[in-house]
């Protein structure tokens, strides 16, 4: 990844409610989540809502798919995992060190090649 995507992605979800929608869309997983539920979920208005799934579409963080007359939108996990990568690219100063999970779930998100609970 390269800093104008890490900046652009970091940038969008610097907002509450897109934040709000990535870690929802990101916890739906494959299956993504239509927009009416996303809005109601999230109590965040249907106009509201718009903007803020266009700037995260801009980010390349949601992907989104038609099934017919409804818009299902879905976190895009490789933009996601190549942040994280982009992140911890440089981690522990070069040191032979590698960071805990944050939970269960990112130790299988990310193509560690580690076992999980292996440090």
């Amino acid at each position: 990844m390269e800093n104008k995507q890490a900046i652009a992605a970091l940038s969008a979800m610097a907002q509450e409610s897109r934040l709000a929608v990535f870690r929802l869309l990101v916890q739906a997983g494959p299956a993504g989540v239509i927009a009416s539920k996303i809005s109601a979920q999230l109590s965040i208005p249907p106009s509201s809502l718009s903007f803020h799934l266009k700037e995260l579409s801009h980010a390349e963080l949601v992907n989104v798919r038609q099934d017919g007359r409804f818009m299902i939108y879905t976190a895009n996990f490789d933009t996601m995992n190549g942040l994280l990568s982009f992140l911890t690219e440089n981690c522990c100063g070069g040191n032979p060190c590698l960071p805990a999970p944050a939970s269960p779930a990112c130790a299988t998100a990310l193509c560690n090649p580690l076992e999980v609970g292996q440090v």
